[in-house]
């Protein structure tokens, strides 16, 4: 089982994390670095819901398909729907609050529960350096969103 939490500060307002978080277009593999194009998939959008299949191209292709809900002011949970290599129905949460000057800090936990050997070897690499990889690429998305014109 992968469980790790993480946080960043950012420049950028939580409700504009929210926004590139939950923008689902085009660019959408631009702002996010850990997303390959090969296996981004919108499959349906709703006014606070999206189902998404992504991934990345790590070990041969690592891909989800989730449903984004983002009905709950200040936090996005994304729950597995299918992935071959973990178990359907762990969450991924992102909790943003606003910051004094403007920006935003973002907290996340993020679950998954293996059930291939490929999940158990990503599920470990996570547990083992996922906390401080992840948060680098969060601080990179908030320091590009904050470089973006509004």
């Amino acid at each position: 089982m992968a469980k790790i939490h993480y946080e960043a500060d950012g420049p950028v307002s939580a409700d504009r994390f929210i926004a590139a978080l939950t923008d689902f277009g085009p660019r959408r593999p631009e702002l996010w670095p850990g997303l390959d194009t090969k296996f981004y998939e919108l499959h349906e959008l709703g006014d606070t819901w999206a189902d998404v299949t992504e991934g990345t191209d790590i070990f041969g292709g690592v891909w989800a398909r989730e449903r984004y809900d983002w009905s709950e002011p200040g936090i996005v949970r994304l729950t597995l729907q299918e992935a071959p290599d973990f178990v359907p129905g762990t969450t991924t949460a992102y909790r943003l609050t606003s910051n004094a000057d403007g920006g935003c800090h973002v907290a996340v936990d993020f679950h998954r529960t293996a059930r291939s050997l490929r999940g158990r070897l990503v599920g470990f690499l996570v547990s083992l350096a996922g906390r401080r990889r992840f948060a680098a690429e969060l601080r990179a998305v908030l320091d590009r969103l904050g470089r973006l014109p509004a």
